[in-house]
């Protein structure tokens, strides 16, 4: 029998753990309130993304290959619907994950519409733009979706065609997903909808910080990701980013989403990197001081905090913490002002 959507569904390792179907502890005791669901096919995903576990080049059969470095196993929609009622006071969302296979499209809505049948959780979608027509955003939604995320993950264009497009034989285009992006604006409304961007790929901080800007100003807002190498993609063997790079482009995605400053009020070197924020000394002292910039970005739960926080989705449990999954503490945030003072 194959085990595939809308029947079955893959989740995350720590969708596993909260759901009972795996032991484990998470690090630092990192709550992980979404349940992040992936379809499933024999067949797979149609792309060929340079960094992505589920690339259709990459070896073995597509139900055995990880993402995220971790398994993703599968189960019935059912059970795994079932298990999520019994966490009720712990579970704030529910995030279903599209791929590039045609299949996908009237199941994403199918799985929705079970999901708000037997659940009280607000339902997002991450969805997948090559395969949809301008009509599925809109169904997406009546189906029962609050939030819609893209992948766009490549801030450049030039990058997105070389590690998503014709570089790597895959299907994906630069102008097909930003045009995808704006209808979702229009169907979800400004500030509903999310763009997944991967630092390390290949830009400079300065081409990073204009992308975020440029989504902002359409409404989107960015949920920001750390390069790790999946094992046996094409990427395998590219360095994650510096962690000062990191940090210094956490702190403008959140100066910018929070309307605190823009694009154009950072000053950067002439290699991209960037050097100052034109806010008040004190003001922006306060901001790092917080810790809310370094926490993972994603959808929020009912009460506005963020509920999908991907705990070490892209760095391993220990010091190298790229998004907190939790409040930064003192400690942390010691060890966060010497990281973003840090130029290599």
């Amino acid at each position: 029998m194959k085990k595939e959507s809308p029947e079955y569904v893959r989740i995350s390792l720590a969708a596993a753990m909260v759901l009972g179907f795996k032991n484990g502890l998470f690090y630092r005791n990192a709550r992980s309130p979404c349940i992040n669901i992936l379809l499933t096919y024999e067949n797979g995903c149609a792309g060929n993304c340079a960094y992505c576990g589920l690339s259709l080049k990459r070896p073995g059969s597509y139900p055995e290959k990880s993402f995220i470095r971790v398994e993703w196993n599968s189960y019935p929609l059912e059970e795994v619907i079932e298990k999520m009622k019994g966490r009720g006071d712990y579970i704030k969302r529910v995030c279903v994950s599209m791929i590039t296979n045609s299949r996908a499209i009237n199941d994403t809505k199918i799985i929705i519409q079970k999901l708000k049948q037997m659940t009280q959780y607000p339902v997002s979608v991450l969805a997948a733009p090559t395969i949809l027509d301008d009509s599925d955003f809109l169904e997406i939604k009546q189906s029962g979706a609050d939030r819609l995320g893209i992948a766009v993950d490549a801030c450049t264009p030039e990058l997105f065609e070389k590690l998503r497009g014709k570089g790597v034989n895959g299907p994906h285009r630069w102008d097909r997903y930003w045009q995808a992006l704006a209808q979702a604006v229009d169907v979800f409304g400004r500030g509903n909808v999310g763009i997944h961007l991967i630092v390390g790929l290949g830009e400079s901080e300065k081409d990073m910080a204009a992308a975020i800007q440029n989504a902002h100003d359409q409404g989107i807002e960015t949920h920001l990701f750390s390069f790790f190498p999946e094992p046996d993609s094409f990427l395998a063997h590219h360095n994650p980013p510096p962690a000062g790079a990191y940090r210094r482009i956490q702190l403008a995605r959140y100066i910018i989403n929070n309307n605190l400053g823009r694009f154009e009020d950072i000053f950067f070197d002439t290699a991209g990197r960037i050097l100052k924020f034109n806010i008040p000394e004190k003001e922006l002292e306060k901001i790092i001081d917080s810790g809310k910039p370094f926490m993972t970005s994603g959808c929020p739960g009912k009460d506005g905090e963020v509920a999908c926080n991907r705990p070490y989705s892209d760095s391993l449990p220990g010091d190298d913490i790229r998004n907190f999954p939790f409040l930064p503490d003192h400690n942390d945030i010691i060890k966060i002002k010497r990281e973003l003072e840090t130029y290599v």
